[in-house]
């Protein structure tokens, strides 16, 4: 009875031991993966509609009179101003 006893301490001493150790390990590789990078330029500049203000990537942005908008409608509005570029 006494070496089931001491069998099943090191089984569960085992797996615990496993357990951490793989822990540990993810925990390591998700802080080398979750280190800041540069922007890259795929990431784009952020841009900022006349229109209402919203910041958008560039690649998505809208340009009219060398101004961005974040849709067609704004950009058909024009700057929220209400001045018109020439």
């Amino acid at each position: 009875m006494a070496r089931l006893v001491v069998g099943v301490i090191l089984v569960v001493l085992a797996v615990w031991l496993l357990r951490r150790a793989l822990r540990a390990a993810e925990q390591r590789d998700g802080q080398e993966q979750a280190r800041p990078q540069a922007p890259s330029a795929s990431q784009g500049e952020l841009v900022r509609c006349v229109q209402c203000g919203v910041h958008l990537p560039r690649a998505e942005a809208r340009m009219t009179g060398g101004r961005f908008y974040c849709s067609d409608e704004h950009a058909r509005l024009g700057p929220a101003d209400g001045k018109k570029t020439g």
